[in-house]
């Protein structure tokens, strides 16, 4: 009986945690994402980088993947599938030419700034995950959205759906 109650209050915690993260940005239903109704976290420019990237042409940008408190325990423990909870964000620039440095690159412009968020009963359709794209703090249309889980399924389905690798 006692496991049973600590599993139901740590599935709570769990929802709650993804309830939390998300409770600013619900206030205002044009900031979430469509189909997936994710917003920006609070904060999300301070959590840790979990790797950098840079994407070749046609897109030449230069990313950073940063990752909540849980995502963070989950990379570090090795930990898949990742625990409901978890939120990435990758954030991404143009790639441009450093005016100081030749063999340097530095972000130019942004471009997007892309959330997934675990919460495996919300999102069971899309592998538990939920998908929001930003452009200059605004979600991106339907059709784009409609992309997201796609992708992830057809190239990383067996590493829960996350592209990004921890990089230590």
């Amino acid at each position: 009986m006692r496991w049973i109650l600590a599993a139901s209050l740590a599935a709570g915690v769990a929802s709650s945690a993804v309830a939390a993260a998300f409770a600013a940005n619900t206030a205002n239903p044009e900031n979430l994402s469509p189909i997936y109704g994710v917003g920006l976290p609070d904060g999300y420019r301070k959590w840790e980088l979990i790797a950098p990237a840079q994407e070749a042409e046609p897109l030449n940008e230069l990313r950073a993947v940063v990752g909540n408190d849980i995502a963070i325990k989950a990379y570090r423990a090795g930990k898949l599938p990742f625990p409901d909870g978890t939120v990435l964000v990758k954030l991404a620039w143009k790639h441009t030419q450093s005016p100081e440095f030749e063999s340097a690159s530095i972000p130019g412009a942004a471009t997007t700034v892309q959330v997934m968020v675990k919460d495996s009963k919300k999102y069971a359709a899309s592998g538990g995950w939920g998908f929001g794209r930003f452009i200059n703090g605004k979600p991106v249309d339907q059709a784009q959205h409609e992309t997201c889980f796609a992708c992830h399924e057809a190239r990383v389905k067996e590493r829960d759906y996350v592209f990004t690798k921890w990089a230590p």
